[in-house]
């Protein structure tokens, strides 16, 4: 049987790294075989496209290149590594994916929605997260959690860039309300992560059905 795809998105300082982190110890417990992965990131070359495209010195790229570089470590990380092991039938845990793309590139940045599209269709073609966690914060919850680490090229935008990117991603979770499950993550942790078990168990038990 083919394993679940699990993706986790959302703004900087929402708890996407702890909370990707619960959500394999959940399946784990479960009996899944998980596999944790990232993007852009999850091969040798996806995370040098990581490295080069974070990096806060590298100067600016347009919309459309932000946008070729992410989906070009996306065809490369479901070819090695997300389509094997869904096959396989292992369940992957992944940090960002299409979503992301969606909101940052298209909504932070303007790049093109069709050019998008038609990358989704080129690259993904039928495959999509079966569950999308969106974890979402207020930009002042989540600023104020991200206040002592050193910014990458994207936590040195300036708010407007990070409203758009939260207003696109909740755009999306109303467009797709049964894939993608908003988690209040302003809420404390205790809090945040029970809303997450509920939803992670109930898609558990209709994926096995």
């Amino acid at each position: 049987m083919r394993g679940a795809f699990i993706t986790i998105e959302g703004i900087e300082g929402v708890g996407k790294s702890t909370n990707l982190v619960f959500v394999e110890r959940l399946l784990k417990a479960s009996g899944k075989d998980v596999l944790l992965t990232r993007e852009p990131g999850g091969t040798p070359l996806g995370e040098q496209i990581r490295d080069w495209v974070l990096s806060a010195e590298r100067g600016s790229l347009s919309a459309q290149v932000e946008t070729l570089l992410m989906f070009a470590a996306r065809a490369h990380h479901l070819a090695e590594v997300i389509r094997p092991a869904l096959d396989a039938g292992r369940w992957i845990v992944c940090d960002r994916f299409t979503d992301a793309t969606a909101a940052y590139q298209g909504g932070g940045r303007g790049a093109d929605p069709a050019l998008i599209d038609g990358l989704i269709a080129a690259v993904q073609r039928d495959l999509e997260p079966d569950l999308t966690l969106l974890l979402d914060a207020p930009l002042d919850v989540s600023f104020a959690r991200i206040t002592a680490r050193v910014p990458d090229h994207f936590e040195k935008e300036d708010t407007q860039f990070f409203e758009r990117v939260r207003g696109a991603y909740l755009e999306l979770a109303r467009a797709q309300p049964r894939r993608i499950r908003v988690i209040d993550a302003a809420q404390p942790l205790e809090a945040v992560q029970d809303s997450i078990r509920t939803e992670v168990q109930a898609f558990a038990r209709e994926f096995a059905r």
